[in-house]
């Protein structure tokens, strides 16, 4: 299970430390995307590929859009020595990221996102939109 969150800083070549807690739940090789809400999701070797089979078996006029999001931006990571893994330029742009970032874990998927934007959207979301959606699913 991916959870918990990061603080870390974006080096000036775009590299970033991913959590040994995280690699060790990600693997040797994983997949950057664009993500939702201006973020870069991270996703394992075998969830990219359970994603890229589900997308690529939806019919083609109705996923067009979903595939050039998804696969245009897409890249393979594979973390040095030192647990860092280069962030594409394409995705630095997508998510504002600059300087100080948070990396959160989302059950399933690693999430990215630049340290201000992350805390801008926690002031935003309110526990009644979390126990709204809590309700609808009865948990």
């Amino acid at each position: 299970m991916l959870m918990g969150s990061y603080q870390h800083n974006i080096d000036p070549k775009g590299r970033v430390i991913m959590p040994a807690k995280f690699r060790e739940e990600l693997g040797d090789v994983f997949y950057a995307t664009r993500g939702t809400d201006e973020s870069i999701t991270i996703l394992s070797a075998e969830s990219w590929e359970e994603l890229s089979k589900k997308i690529c078996d939806l019919p083609s006029a109705q996923a067009r859009n979903l595939r050039r999001f998804v696969f245009s931006s897409a890249a393979e990571l594979i973390p040095d020595k030192q647990g860092r893994v280069l962030i594409p330029q394409l995705l630095r742009d997508y998510a504002h990221l600059d300087k100080d970032i948070m990396i959160i874990g989302t059950g399933s998927r690693v999430e990215i996102w630049d340290f201000d934007r992350w805390n801008k959207y926690n002031d935003e979301m309110s526990e009644s939109q979390v126990l709204e959606v809590m309700n609808m699913y009865d948990i």
